[in-house]
């Protein structure tokens, strides 16, 4: 590796990270040198060479690469497919010709984003001793119903405010009241029913209709606070249970993101044998506790009524094995529980506000959270509930024993 590089302030643009940012804005501050950056920042040479590689790989497919002759960006939202140059006798280009394409998605972008921002976190994460006299037949499922990170809305416009740091303070209050008054089961499940972020890209659209989203800041931060409110709550419920299983389920707001909170998580918890992270991509997801099967998934695909054979053909084994079946979901923000033969469906609200859209088109439905007691013989026995108004007005919740 060559200790000095380019220190093209131009590279900033490409920066998918704070990380990523600070890196350049170093290398720069110190003419090109590597070594020097690299001490300024605490990392090492190598760590500073792999995140300056990770810009300007971007920043080629954008359509820069001075070293090479690229230098006419790409338009938004659409990535170099090819270039082709014309030079003369002496060697000179005289004419360029560049071809683009749609940029799909970004998974690059995301992947380099969260490997930049989280990689440091890996095996880090350090859990308390179990808590004792845990009750090994019961099972305590914390439903998310759609947090909807990084959102932002102005009270006058959507009558309440809601931004990132309310975000993660509503979560993680919720979460903590709801941990405080359940029973000590041995296991928990963290059910993340999806949109736990609200935008998945940089440039703040839906990824499938590319509707403009209301976002309160830089994704990078959306991510990194995301992350941090996810370790809070899982933290929060290894004080009261053993085993604590984290799901994160795909959403129509975040269909990488969620995978990239997976993977941040499991970086964080690679060490620990109490934190289970299930990072499966999949649609839909199942658990089987005794005589209970549970099935999830956002909401924003299956139909309800086609979700009871969904969960018999995917799980046709746990299917005949079980009486107590549930499937959670979340997606349309209001509470609704239909009974079909077989299993009930329970669709959960949110803790979010609504953005200047929802508001305008009348949406007006509730905002709590619960935590959902199951015995492995017979089902969910009890529940409990944090709504939006205790955590606004400081009502403290009835504490388990």
């Amino acid at each position: 590796m060559r200790n000095f590089v380019s220190n093209d302030s131009r590279l900033l643009d490409f920066c998918v990270s704070d990380s990523q940012r600070r890196v350049v804005e170093a290398v720069i501050e110190h003419q090109g040198n590597r070594t020097k950056a690299a001490s300024a920042l605490g990392m090492s040479e190598r760590n500073v060479y792999k995140a300056l590689s990770r810009v300007k790989e971007y920043a080629a497919r954008q359509g820069y690469s001075p070293d090479h002759g690229l230098t006419h960006e790409a338009a938004p939202g659409f990535a170099v497919k090819g270039v082709s140059t014309l030079y003369d006798a002496d060697g000179e280009t005289r004419a360029q010709w560049v071809k683009t394409t749609a940029e799909a998605q970004r998974e690059d972008q995301l992947r380099d984003a969260i490997l930049d921002t989280f990689s440091e976190w890996k095996g880090k994460g350090k859990i308390g001793p179990a808590p004792n006299h845990l009750k090994e037949d019961l099972l305590t499922v914390y439903p998310m119903g759609d947090p909807h990170i990084g959102m932002y809305a102005f009270a006058e416009e959507t009558g309440t405010n809601f931004d990132l740091k309310i975000a993660e303070d509503n979560l993680c209050e919720a979460v903590d009241r709801l941990v405080s008054c359940a029973p000590k089961s041995k296991t928990a499940l963290i059910l993340n029913l999806g949109d736990f972020f609200h935008s998945d890209t940089m440039d703040n659209k839906t990824r499938r209709s590319g509707v403009s989203l209301d976002v309160d800041t830089r994704w990078s931060k959306v991510l990194r606070v995301g992350v941090r409110a996810m370790l809070r709550c899982i933290e929060s419920a290894s004080k009261r249970h053993e085993k604590v299983i984290v799901k994160n389920l795909i959403g129509n707001h975040d269909d990488h993101s969620s995978q990239m909170l997976s993977l941040a998580l499991s970086l964080f918890y690679d060490k620990s044998a109490r934190i289970i992270v299930e990072d499966q991509p999949a649609k839909f997801w199942f658990h089987r506790f005794g005589n209970v099967l549970i099935g999830a998934g956002h909401g924003d695909t299956a139909k309800p009524n086609a979700l009871p054979g969904i969960m018999a053909t995917d799980r046709a084994e746990d299917w005949g094995s079980t009486t107590h079946r549930y499937w959670y979901t979340g997606h349309i923000h209001n509470q609704q529980v239909i009974e079909f033969p077989g299993v009930i469906w329970e669709s959960f609200r949110t803790l979010a506000g609504k953005d200047a859209w929802h508001a305008a088109q009348g949406y007006r439905s509730g905002r709590d959270m619960y935590a959902i007691v199951h015995s492995k013989d017979f089902g969910e026995i009890e529940r409990h509930r944090v709504d939006i108004s205790m955590l606004n007005n400081g009502i403290t919740s009835p504490r388990a024993s």
